[in-house]
């Protein structure tokens, strides 16, 4: 059964006193006696009854301490661990996050947008799904400083937190070719996020560079979570000619590809972007990166906005690593 939260009238009614006295007494306003003041605090302990400090602030002119933060999913453990990162460096500075999922969804995305701003957060972190140049005009309207996360914001000068996105893509890329591969399959999400454009873009320059169009046929695009992935992933090794090599663009696509390749005799090689949790006991070769300090960073930039800093916008790009484990090491078949 859901039990209401006690209100500060029935703190007041239990110590015997106004509502006025009860909220002078709870805030710490003069002209309380410490005897009433007491009584008025044990009141509140035994109804268990908490003061609003957030709201308290606002009425009286304060700021909020708050910061929001939209990702696409934080159940997807990539967003989990920038969330981590932002939460903890903002946690220094006396701020707290709040955080939403956009799903991907620009329309969701907007409505987050004006729902954290009704809350006055100080500034807002966005790993933007929709159109970017809407925040010009909110930025404008409501003088709350933006930093986006994982994919530059398009058509809009404003501080962003990126990972090397191409130079990632191009480190496994030359990883396969070194191994032998040619007909390498890439697959790839959702092509309207700047950071998935940019792996497929930083592949491709790969694979020109290589001479080797026989990858071609192989390039999947669209696939934005692990059963489609592992669908996709069991439909490319059904052809005639199926691929040897596959480079999949980020975790969930990761492990669509595992659950595709288990109980196969010789699989082909994959390489993936992102690390995930066991990808060293499962011996996944991956592209990997800091996620928590992506978002520490991210939070670094809204806290130094947020002091006041006024300068042009900046862009922090995250290092990628190839860590070879295996899977990325097989010769073609």
């Amino acid at each position: 059964m859901h039990t209401r939260p006690p209100t500060l009238s029935q703190v007041a009614a239990r110590a015997g006193v106004s509502l006025k006295t009860a909220s002078r007494a709870l805030n710490g306003e003069p002209y309380v006696s410490g005897a009433t003041g007491q009584r008025v605090r044990e009141a509140a302990d035994e109804l268990g009854y908490r003061l609003n400090s957030l709201a308290r602030d606002l009425r009286t002119g304060g700021t909020s301490p708050l910061v929001g933060l939209i990702s696409g999913d934080l159940a997807n453990p990539f967003y989990s661990a920038v969330a981590s990162g932002v939460e903890r460096e903002l946690r220094r500075h006396g701020l707290l996050l709040v955080t939403a999922n956009s799903d991907e969804d620009g329309q969701l995305e907007r409505s987050l947008v004006e729902a954290l701003l009704e809350r006055r957060v100080r500034a807002l972190l966005v790993v933007p799904g929709g159109d970017s140049r809407e925040y010009q005009r909110v930025r404008d309207d409501h003088g709350v400083p933006f930093v986006f996360l994982d994919r530059p914001p398009a058509g809009l000068a404003a501080d962003s937190v990126l990972i090397d996105n191409a130079g990632g893509t191009q480190q496994a890329a030359a990883h396969l070719l070194a191994g032998g591969h040619r007909r390498i399959a890439l697959v790839a999400d959702l092509v309207r996020t700047t950071s998935q454009q940019a792996r497929i873009d930083g592949f491709t320059a790969a694979m020109e560079a290589a001479g080797n169009p026989d990858w071609e046929p192989y390039l999947r695009t669209g696939v934005h979570d692990a059963a489609t992935a592992e669908r996709t992933i069991g439909d490319l090794l059904a052809l005639d000619d199926p691929p040897t090599a596959l480079f999949t663009t980020n975790n969930r696509l990761t492990t669509g590809a595992l659950r595709a390749l288990r109980g196969l005799d010789r699989p082909p090689a994959l390489v993936g972007f992102d690390d995930f949790e066991l990808a060293d006991v499962v011996g996944t070769t991956v592209i990997a990166h800091d996620m928590t300090e992506l978002g520490r960073q991210a939070a670094r930039l809204a806290h130094e906005r947020i002091g006041g800093h006024t300068g042009p916008p900046r862009t922090v790009v995250i290092p990628t690593t190839l860590i070879a484990r295996g899977s990325g090491e097989r010769p073609p078949r």
